[in-house]
């Protein structure tokens, strides 16, 4: 168990190498900076299948894969927000063991859990489950899914900036954003 300051409520958020991992820290930093409350980033790696199966728990693959989850949190902070958040109380933590049940585990009943919310289908969902639903039916702490931006209210985010009188529209914002989010080939 991590130990609380204070013992008092925290922001717990659980990230992965997804666009709503990125929202869902990007929020979670906001929430922890607007509440005072200290935040922990947690990235939980579950065992491969062949690993758990033949009952070989190598500290050689537990520590593969806690490097890797750390190095994939310091990728999502320096990505959102350039490194560690200025003036948030900040935890990291790469761990090994279902993503979902480790997340319900580390929130208490005061903290506020934070996941991202994909757009998976069902058969995805088969093969790996939805944390967000595991959280969902499990966890004891207020939980906040955070889904990212369609690409049209990101356009109408930016052009609402600018509707001011006599404001001539930066048009190349639209097309630097078209390049951020078209999908690689």
């Amino acid at each position: 168990m991590i130990a609380r300051p204070e013992g008092g409520p925290r922001v717990v958020v659980g990230v992965d190498d997804s666009t709503g991992a990125r929202c869902a820290l990007s929020w979670a930093i906001g929430e922890a900076r607007l509440r005072r409350l200290p935040l922990l980033v947690v990235h939980a790696a579950p065992l491969p299948p062949h690993v758990s199966a033949a009952g070989q728990l190598g500290c050689g693959i537990t520590d593969a894969l806690r490097g890797s989850g750390a190095e994939l949190i310091a990728r999502l902070l320096a990505e959102v927000c350039d490194g560690p958040p200025d003036g948030v109380d900040m935890t990291a933590l790469a761990l090994v063991g279902e993503p979902g049940a480790t997340l319900v585990r580390l929130a208490g009943d005061d903290d506020i859990l934070v996941v991202g919310h994909g757009g998976r289908g069902p058969f995805s969902r088969l093969l790996r489950p939805s944390v967000r639903l595991h959280c969902a039916r499990r966890a004891r702490a207020t939980l906040v899914c955070v889904r990212p931006p369609t690409f049209d209210s990101l356009l109408e985010s930016l052009s609402a900036r600018d509707v001011s009188p006599g404001h001539v529209p930066d048009r190349s914002r639209f097309r630097r954003l078209g390049r951020r989010l078209r999908l690689p080939r």
